[in-house]
């Protein structure tokens, strides 16, 4: 048999086209799309809808609602338009607030009706989704199940361009495969699941690895299901991009290859490896890449691509970067001629001392202004948009950055996000401001952040605060009641007028409060925590009337769990008065309010499956095929919310320790309590020894501790125990007095 007729069999058997253009894509039906995902979000009343196309309005998305006898006519100008006429209709109409993790709703027949047909069209062509930091600290152990409704949420909210880096790493491994690679090379550069993210972006290479042959044939799979839906409901999916990172081993396979270590990525971790923009390899990589990924997905002619995130290029030199820019969108255009690059404007702002005028415009000014697309991350507090001429006049998406690290938080800063918003799209320097989006890091904890950007979608101007708020809560509880509306009150006058994500001092690694020190867990609070605490009272004193909804008994736990766990620096605080007294009656007393409150602060997160270790460690494991994989999938979930990295140098962490620690059950029993009493039989064996306590030899001990713990396998709980709202009543009850003598104004 000749090798073209072996080589086009194997294509035939894997389902892989050699063609370098776009794979065959199927027509889309736009009617049966929208039809299967109203099936899916209201199953039982889905026959009362109707279905039409429309045209759109001047190249941007429209819909139209009404009633029309016992029916709701709804029509859009693709599967996103209609989906998203179905959200204004249960938002607007039925008094229904979609959240995050998306569950079927059920509605009254007759349907409420309309009382006029509505017509709205978007001001933005893009509305994007994702940040790439969400495909680990959210969805790194996501299958079919979990992808399926988040799409369905997208579409609901008018997005139309989701980042799909999800099997990414079969495009790597295809590609270096043809170059040469050894499968031990390949090995070597891919990182674990729960690292993926930074792999694609350039920063790490082999953390968490090596990556089973198993996973990475199981998430094409995924992949192709993920992209199939969001296509068939009208969307863009953006797709990867060479950026010039490759494996140190280059230099086996490609003797003469020129290549550039980065700086350090500021995270503590070694610089990566760069091909030179101007090395022919560069061309030859970055076209096969594209072609690889083409066969595996198919194309949209969106590619995202972001060469220096959080590290420093090479070389400062104008020519030098404008080159890289010119090779990374070579290497799409010569498979793609359509190719569009989406790049992250972060460098900008974060990396800002390098990143000067010059450099700025010699890397985007290498594009032509119609192939790329620049997003703005953080134009919610620090918008780049306004220092860089709306970037040199290439099209460009405002963005709200929040949720850092993924961590359980009642924050949000909605004054600054609205003002933000606003300012953009009244500035007549805007430039080519073309759509917004939300490039959160995690999902989940704060839901009314998402809600209340991608409600802008369908919106030409920004809202007042105030009244938006008030029908978000009525939605979200299902009606209109006093209590709920007066609690939510208070937390806009502090969370979520609020950037800091603040937590509970007792997730630190344990030691005694140092002024000016930055803390991971952001402990003091910059409202008064006792308005906090009224809130959680007013809408404690809503059970009665809302103890039935779901999102209102998420709520209480998530608010509860706010408010006790600023107890713990007080706590802590009390404990350092007890020990530099040598008051041992008094240490043992405050000892013993820290494990109490750490106890507690377990059982109330236990009542409620987004608060589960159990849940994130089992959905990790779910994926192994065998021991090791299971083990190596567990170990990740483990160190990506606690060490981060692996370093334990003389008491010394990686910068990214506790970046991504999370408030959950299992972790203040099985973590942050075994440290703290650690911490303690120190303190207390000072005391005994007479001998001043040293925290290095501690802190180097903990670390190793940690270290061990994410290799540990004992299990957790992972299905919810108690009433979430009978706990958080409780434990709020015993911890009262203490909240108003222990905490108070804001330093």
């Amino acid at each position: 048999m000749r090798i073209s007729s072996i080589v086009l069999l194997m294509q035939v058997l894997t389902g892989v086209s050699a063609a370098a253009g776009p794979a065959p894509q199927r027509p889309v039906d736009v009617v049966h799309a929208a039809s299967s995902l109203i099936q899916r979000v209201v199953p039982r009343q889905a026959e009362y809808f109707v279905v039409e196309q429309i045209p759109n309005e001047a190249g941007l998305d429209v819909f139209e609602v009404e009633s029309r006898g016992d029916r709701v006519v709804l029509r859009g100008s693709n599967g996103v338009a209609i989906a998203s006429a179905l959200n204004w209709y249960l938002e607007h109409v039925a008094g229904i607030t979609i959240a995050i993790p998306l569950r079927p709703v059920t509605l009254a027949v007759p349907l409420p009706r309309a009382s006029a047909k509505v017509r709205v069209a978007t001001p933005y062509k893009y509305r994007y989704f994702f940040n790439y930091c969400t495909f680990s600290y959210s969805m790194a152990w996501w299958d079919w199940p979990q992808w399926q409704p988040m799409i369905d949420w997208m579409a609901l909210k008018g997005i139309n361009l989701p980042l799909a880096a999800t099997g990414q790493e079969a495009t790597w491994r295809l590609t270096l495969r043809d170059l040469g690679f050894s499968d031990k090379m390949i090995a070597d550069f891919l990182v674990g699941p729960a690292y993926l993210p930074w792999g694609w972006m350039g920063n790490i290479d082999g953390l968490g690895g090596p990556l089973p042959g198993s996973w990475i044939d199981r998430h094409v799979d995924l992949e192709r299901r993920i992209l199939a839906r969001e296509r068939e409901l009208g969307m863009t999916p953006v797709l990867q991009g060479f950026t010039g990172h490759v494996p140190e081993s280059i230099k086996q396979v490609f003797p003469d290859a020129k290549i550039h270590q980065t700086g350090d990525w500021s995270a503590g971790f070694p610089g990566t490896w760069f091909l030179d923009p101007l090395d022919p390899l560069f061309q030859r990589i970055g076209r096969r890449f594209v072609e690889r990924q083409t066969e595996l997905y198919g194309t949209d002619h969106v590619y995202a691509a972001d060469s220096f995130n959080e590290i420093d290029p090479p070389s400062d030199d104008p020519a030098f970067l404008a080159g890289m820019g010119r090779a990374v969108y070579q290497s799409m255009h010569a498979v793609d001629s359509s190719a569009v690059w989406v790049m992250q404007g972060w460098f900008l702002y974060y990396q800002a001392k390098f990143w000067r005028e010059p450099q700025a415009r010699a890397l985007i000014g290498a594009v032509p202004d119609d192939r790329m697309i620049v997003l703005d991350l953080y134009g919610d507090r620090h918008p780049v948009w306004q220092d860089r001429e709306a970037f040199y006049g290439k099209p460009w998406i405002w963005n709200v950055l929040y949720n850092f690290g993924g961590k359980v938080n009642f924050n949000g800063d909605l004054p600054s996000i609205a003002s933000n918003l606003t300012t953009a799209l009244g500035s007549p320097a805007h430039g080519k401001l073309s759509g917004l989006g939300m490039m959160m890091e995690g999902l989940g904890s704060n839901p009314i952040v998402p809600d209340f950007v991608m409600d802008m979608t369908w919106r030409h101007a920004v809202p007042a605060l105030e009244p938006w708020a008030q029908a978000w809560v009525d939605r979200r509880y299902g009606g209109a009641n006093a209590h709920a509306r007066g609690a939510w009150r208070l937390l806009m006058r502090t969370a979520y007028r609020s950037a800091p994500q603040t937590g509970t001092y007792l997730a630190e690694r344990p030691g005694f409060y140092v002024k000016g020190t930055a803390y991971r867990t952001e402990p003091l609070l910059p409202y008064d925590v006792r308005t906090l605490a009224a809130a959680l009272d007013t809408l404690l004193a809503a059970s009665g009337e809302l103890g039935d909804s779901d999102a209102y008994r998420y709520d209480v736990v998530n608010l509860t769990r706010q408010v006790l766990g600023q107890l713990g620096l007080p706590f802590v605080n009390e404990v350092q008065a007890a020990y530099a007294h040598r008051d041992r009656p008094a240490l043992v007393a405050a000892e013993a309010r820290v494990t109490g409150l750490l106890n507690d602060l377990d059982q109330l997160v236990g009542t409620r499956e987004e608060f589960l270790l159990g849940r994130w460690l089992e959905d990790a494991k779910r994926w192994g095929t065998t021991p090791a994989e299971r083990d190596r999938y567990e170990w990740n979930a483990r160190n990506i919310i606690t060490l981060w990295g692996t370093k334990c140098t003389e008491g010394q962490n990686d910068d990214l320790n506790l970046y991504a620690y999370k408030e959950w059950q299992g972790m203040f029993s099985s973590y942050y309590l075994p440290r703290w009493t650690a911490f303690f039989a120190r303190l207390n064996g000072s005391l005994d020894s007479a001998t001043p306590f040293d925290r290095a030899p501690f802190a180097a001990d903990m670390c190793r501790w940690e270290q061990a713990w994410s290799l540990r396998h004992d299990t957790f709980a992972t299905v919810p125990r108690g009433d979430p709202v009978e706990t958080a009543a409780r434990l709020y009850a015993r911890y009262r007095a203490l909240l108003e003598t222990r905490v108070g104004s804001p330093p």
